[in-house]
């Protein structure tokens, strides 16, 4: 009863590989698109361009949008990337741990190579985990630096409504 419990549970284990490999390398590329979009959107606030200052032109384009109300599109603008940082790592270890199984099945059946191959997954798709993390947490924080200068700003009255 027990190794069969013990082999369900591998065996399900196993089927979240690909998964979790795909949603790592989504991660991954979206970690490059979130920095080069962080990227033009500072370049677009070191020149002064209106589109750099995202609260702040939503309050020219509606007046009528209170600070609470650009709170909330601050924060909906940062949700999928606040959780990418987040799940990232998680989704890295699983990548890890996944691949142990089979690394320490053909350990035990002596193929070295099988071994090397698993390690190989499970170190791969920690690293790109760890790096779209990383480049999300960055890019995550300075934004909400700048939408928190945007709304003292609109605060102090600073725009013109």
């Amino acid at each position: 009863m027990n190794q069969a419990i013990e082999g369900l549970m591998y065996a399900a284990s196993q089927l979240f590989l690909i998964p979790v490999l795909l949603a790592i390398g989504v991660l991954f590329l979206h970690a490059f698109y979130a920095l080069g979009a962080f990227l033009w959107q500072a370049r677009q606030r070191r020149v002064g361009l209106a589109a750099g200052f995202e609260l702040i032109e939503a309050r020219r384009q509606d007046p009528g949008l209170r600070i609470v109300d650009l709170e909330a599109l601050a924060l909906a603008r940062l949700e999928f990337a606040r959780i990418a940082t987040r799940v990232a790592p998680m989704l890295g270890l699983a990548a890890t741990m996944i691949p142990m199984g089979p690394a320490l099945k053909a350990l035990g059946d002596g193929e070295l190579g099988d071994v090397s191959r698993s390690l190989m997954v499970a170190f791969s798709a920690v690293i790109l985990a760890l790096i779209a993390a990383a480049l999300g947490y960055w890019v995550v924080n300075v934004r909400r630096r700048w939408y928190a200068s945007d709304l003292l700003t609109l605060e102090k009255g600073e725009v013109s409504r």
